[in-house]
Parts: C-alpha cells; sequence; structure tokens
C-alpha cells in the first residue's frame, strides 16, 4: 500500500503564491501517475493538475498557466506550484497517486492524502 502526506497549504492573499508537496511511502513502484485534486464545499471534486510515470502532464483549464505540477522521483515526492492565487481556487487539496497491479499491470488502485487546505482571502 501506498501512504500519502500533503504539506504547504495555508492563507493566502489574492494574487499571491503557494507550493504544496506530496511524500509517498510504502509501496512505491508501478505508479501510473500522480495528482493534484481539490474539492470545495458544495462542489464536486476536480483534478487540478496530473503528471504520468513517464513525465506528460496536463492541467484543468482553470488553472493553466498558473500552476505547475512537478514530481521529484528520488524522494518520492510531488509538487502543485500555484501562483497567481485567485479566491476561486480555495479549497481542500488532495494528493493522488494510480498504482498498477498484477502480472501484466492490468489492475489499478488509488490512493489519496488527507488534504490540505488553501484559502485565498484579503
Amino acid at each position: 500500500q501506498v501512504q500519502l502526506v500533503e504539506s504547504g497549504g495555508g492563507l493566502v492573499q489574492p494574487g499571491g503564491s503557494l507550493r504544496l508537496s506530496c511524500v509517498a511511502s510504502g509501496s512505491i513502484f508501478s505508479i501510473v501517475s500522480m495528482g493534484w485534486y481539490r474539492q470545495a464545499p458544495g462542489k464536486q471534486r476536480e483534478l487540478v493538475a496530473a503528471i504520468t510515470s513517464v513525465g506528460s502532464t496536463n492541467y484543468a483549464d482553470s488553472v493553466k498557466g498558473r500552476f505547475t505540477i512537478s514530481r521529484d522521483n528520488a524522494k518520492n515526492t510531488v509538487y502543485l506550484q500555484m501562483n497567481s492565487l485567485k479566491a476561486e481556487d480555495k479549497a481542500v487539496y488532495l494528493c493522488n497517486f494510480r498504482k498498477a497491479y498484477g502480472i501484466s499491470l492490468q489492475y489499478f488502485n488509488d490512493y489519496w492524502g488527507q488534504g490540505t487546505q488553501v484559502t485565498v482571502s484579503s
């Protein structure tokens, strides 16, 4: 199994920046992708950014040009650099790892962190 711990959330003014970190431990192998999701009260959980095992990335349209996802394989860590933050970015941000299983890697399982709160307010 995989354990994920997020950090870096907090209170920031509009236009400010935060950098989120997610450190993984446990059975770290056969990771298909790593990503960040967010969820605000009364709203559906949404994908913010993801990066695959080969380095491909994708972003939600609402954060393109402002957020950047990256990883450090040596540290088993994925980051989310958030710039030009807006009030609409306020949410709990959750780290996600997708892992493949089976002799031919035909099964998948998702692991989630506890979440870190990001608040954007004046």
